[in-house]
């Protein structure tokens, strides 16, 4: 069973004031906090082994190239993907739904077509196809949110057509918290013979994922939101795909050989990874994973729900709070997003964050989403493996104070 107070004292960060208070850290949906062990492995390796990989042929060369290698490997491990070829290392997921709209999109998407979205989806996995649709002449649909906050499958047959080229959804929203029927909807689309990228950046730190059985053709997700360092993402996709694929980009490294007038491309997955990478990222985000592994995935799900089920509870009973998404726990992740009434996001933020609380305050990437609901932004609490239930009742109270506050001062 996961020990959130045992976990905490892995992670510094956790130890620091903020204004005089102690820091409760309720923003892991934009950032995840780094344990030691990450640390550790980011210092060691430009302590002991920085060197550029692949091309070198000295000690230093080659342990660098392992270690990086290794983390891939760790990757493909922790997705149950069925090699390592098949695992890509990007700058961050926007890079990587950036990458497939491209190198995947440029070459399968053409006037008249279409891409199958949802209207929860996060500015990054919206506005490259967005970009590729304006280029191609295609156009963009999207499966609807139900007010409760959860997809509106029974439009899928209406949606998905003859020129239907790609599905593109994330695993959970960033807003709502729904973790979303991935797998039906991918059962839907391959019926049709139509590709699924899943946007995993809120999935993949928090639950179990395994593509094999999710069977989707991409999957993209950051390391800097599961305890790695920020400057890393992650690529997935089915070998047959990333084969037939373009390079994104030019340079060292993707190439296999380099004439005056023209190039041949580098083998999987090297082919898709040009110039010099964040070495000392990739490795940290290794250990990162091992961290993760030696937790189990399947208790750091249980941990969040059974947070976020406290937490849906506590917040419910504050007068004038309303909460975004659905309400069974089970349904969605660790993020909770709600409204104070007469309490602007922005103003409970910052009264807030002089209580040591950091949460997210605004549109979140989503405003589509948001102008759906009807607002302009919302305070959104997330929670991770290291938060506690004392730490949900010193937000509560926090609100109430704030709430408390602003009554004085609308009164004057």
């Amino acid at each position: 069973m996961l020990d959130a107070a045992r976990l905490r004292k892995d992670f510094p960060i956790l130890d620091r004031t903020v204004h005089g208070k102690p820091l409760v850290y309720l923003d892991s949906a934009a950032t995840s906090q780094k344990p030691k062990a990450v640390l550790e492995a980011l210092t060691r390796y430009y302590s002991e082994s920085n060197a550029n990989i692949h091309r070198g042929i000295h000690a230093l060369s080659e342990e660098a190239t392992a270690l990086y290698e290794g983390a891939r490997g760790a990757v493909c491990r922790f997705i149950g993907a069925p090699k390592p070829a098949t695992i890509i290392f990007t700058r961050n997921t926007t890079e990587a739904v950036n990458l497939v709209a491209q190198a995947w999109g440029r070459r399968h998407v053409n006037a008249g077509d279409e891409i199958l979205l949802t209207e929860m989806e996060h500015h990054s996995n919206l506005v490259p196809w967005q970009m590729l649709a304006q280029e191609k002449k295609a156009s963009l649909k999207f499966i609807p949110v139900t007010p409760d906050g959860r997809l509106d499958l029974s439009s899928l047959p209406q949606l998905m057509g003859p020129r239907t080229r790609l599905v593109s959804l994330t695993l959970a929203s960033n807003v709502l918290g729904t973790i979303n029927p991935v797998k039906e909807v991918q059962q839907a689309a391959h019926a049709h013979g139509i590709p699924v990228f899943v946007d995993g950046a809120q999935g993949v730190p928090h639950m179990p994922v395994h593509v094999m059985d999710l069977n989707c053709d991409f999957l993209a997700f950051s390391a800097h939101k599961m305890l790695g360092p920020t400057g890393v993402g992650v690529l997935y996709a089915k070998e047959a795909l990333l084969e037939e694929m373009d390079p994104f980009l030019g340079g060292g490294d993707m190439i296999k050989d380099v004439w005056l007038d023209h190039s041949t491309w580098n083998d999987l997955p090297w082919k898709f990874e040009a110039g010099t990478p964040n070495i000392g990222g990739v490795v940290a985000f290794g250990a990162a994973i091992e961290y993760l592994e030696r937790i189990g995935m399947e208790e750091v799900r249980r941990h969040e729900q059974e947070l976020t089920a406290y937490a849906l509870k506590k917040l419910r009973e504050i007068d004038g709070l309303s909460v975004h998404g659905p309400l069974d726990p089970a349904a969605r992740g660790g993020v909770v997003s709600f409204e104070v009434k007469g309490l602007h996001p922005h103003d409970l933020g910052q009264l807030l964050d002089a209580e040591g609380i950091a949460i997210r305050a605004g549109h979140h990437c989503c405003k589509p989403l948001l102008r759906k609901m009807g607002l302009m932004a919302t305070a959104r609490a997330s929670f991770y493996i290291y938060n506690t239930a004392q730490e949900v009742d010193l937000l509560v109270q926090a609100i109430l104070k704030a709430k408390e506050l602003f009554s004085v001062v609308a009164h004057r």
